[in-house]
């Protein structure tokens, strides 16, 4: 498979992601047009940048991230299970992680490793969050073995219908 990870101009592509993403992860169409206004707005945030994985001339994976600040709303949420935790200086200074998709076909080829380490890898910040859902799941085993780790548990955010991890390392990621 010929496989590019380059820069994605997500405000222009950001249909072609979002169906990405409801593949991936099972998205509706009501949802898909709340958070198309979501990633239009977090691309005007100052850093935020996007990758994509093309095969064939299709997007088949992408990852998106930004500086953390805490005014941004995903941090609003998250920040009260940190401090519970003793870890809410873990949302200073860091490198969110805000989206990572990888469409079922081409799971499991290393492309979602590949899209963070690459978009991580210029990161100027020391460290990197993320969330994912709060079960045993192939991408939370991603995660760990690029060295996050587990920041808070049992996070619930707003209309979302499974508790979530908030999940950290340091950067760069670990390598295999």
């Amino acid at each position: 498979m010929d496989l590019t990870i380059a820069p994605l101009d997500l405000s222009a592509r950001v249909d072609e992601a979002l169906a990405v993403q409801a593949v991936a992860f099972g998205l509706g169409p009501d949802e898909v047009a709340v958070r198309r206004q979501i990633v239009q707005r977090h691309m005007q945030f100052p850093g935020a940048r996007a990758l994509g994985a093309t095969a064939e001339g299709r997007l088949v994976g992408f990852v998106y991230g930004m500086p953390n600040s805490r005014t941004h709303w995903w941090s609003t949420v998250v920040e009260p299970y940190l401090r519970a935790a003793g870890n809410d200086f873990w949302l200073d200074d860091s490198f969110v992680i805000t989206e990572l998709h990888v469409l079922p076909g081409h799971q499991n080829r290393g492309i979602g490793r590949r899209l963070i380490t690459t978009i991580t890898d210029s990161a100027t910040e020391p460290r990197s969050i993320l969330s994912a859902i709060d079960t045993d799941s192939p991408a939370r085993g991603l995660y760990h073995s690029l060295g996050y780790v587990d920041l808070a548990r049992q996070v619930h955010f707003p209309s979302a219908p499974r508790p979530y991890a908030v999940m950290g390392a340091p950067l760069p990621l670990r390598r295999r």
